[in-house]
């Protein structure tokens, strides 16, 4: 299993240079992948935006978006523009993870309607998948992706994103608070993968909150609970969810690597570049 980490790009008052510091650091320390966040109504740094920054502060870790809210964003050639320059830019390093979004007011302020953002995903990703495969033009011209079309991960629990993940994407992405209810989840995007008619297996790739070290703990509780207020009393759920201690995060490993995940990317949820130490410590890389 491979491990990912997320830039602390939604932890509010983050310097710039820290995320340039904090992802060197990733590349120095074997992570497979640098992921982010996408809110467009919250204080936090635009991924697309950060991840093309981390392109040329590194040259071997992969770029994620996990997940990136394509939906939202209304303007799909600049979207395909914004994607084709990241992945050229960076050598070929891009993986798109998309899902359809769960927050109207990220819709909204965008000028965008949250009703029917699923086929309006479904649209984009075919669209996409063409492109980037050179089987069809794009709404403008390239830059063209390096090396073939960047993997494409499709987010969600529901039927409809195992489905979405099945016709358009390479594997499926999500979080989840314990490996047995990530396992069920991944013999559905299976299930799903298969009656599509896909031969192989989809990528399964998973993400979770980590906050380790003195402090980390209180520090995660405070930013979680801002960040999922949205949500009302369930983000209690996330502050709970969130992995604070060495030994939960060895066995929380163990567990999704039983349950064959093949990517686990892990969020910190305190800033400084120290944090990428602790849990590559963790996790043995």
């Amino acid at each position: 299993m491979d491990f990912g980490i997320g830039l602390p790009t939604w932890i509010p008052g983050t310097p710039g240079g820290e995320l340039l510091a904090w992802a060197r650091r990733a590349e120095d320390l074997g992570f497979s992948s640098l992921g982010t966040l996408d809110r467009l109504v919250y204080d936090g740094y635009e991924p697309l935006t950060a991840l093309a920054a981390a392109a040329g502060a590194t040259s071997r870790i992969r770029l994620a978006t996990t997940i990136l809210i394509a939906a939202y964003r209304g303007d799909r050639a600049l979207l395909v523009k914004q994607l084709g320059s990241l992945d050229r830019l960076s050598g070929g390093r891009l993986t798109i993870g998309v899902a359809a979004g769960g927050r109207a007011d990220d819709f909204e302020a965008n000028g965008v309607p949250y009703a029917g953002r699923g086929r309006r995903l479904d649209a984009l990703l075919g669209e996409l998948r063409g492109f980037f495969d050179g089987t069809a033009e794009g709404p403008v011209p390239g830059p063209r992706p390096i090396g073939g079309r960047p993997p494409l991960l499709v987010g969600g629990h529901t039927d409809a994103a195992m489905e979405r993940a099945a016709a358009h994407g390479d594997g499926w992405i999500a979080g989840g608070s314990s490996a047995a209810a990530y396992g069920d989840l991944a013999a559905r995007a299976r299930k799903a993968w298969t009656a599509a008619g896909r031969s192989g297996e989809p990528r399964l790739v998973a993400i979770a909150y980590v906050a380790l070290g003195p402090g980390a703990a209180e520090r995660a509780a405070g930013y979680l609970a801002d960040y999922y207020a949205f949500i009302g009393w369930k983000a209690e759920m996330a502050v709970k969810a969130v992995i604070t201690d060495e030994g939960r995060l060895r066995e929380f490993v163990d567990g999704y690597r039983e349950v064959g995940c093949d990517e686990l990317i892990l969020f910190p949820c305190v800033q400084e570049p120290s944090q990428a130490d602790l849990i590559a410590r963790t996790v043995g890389l």
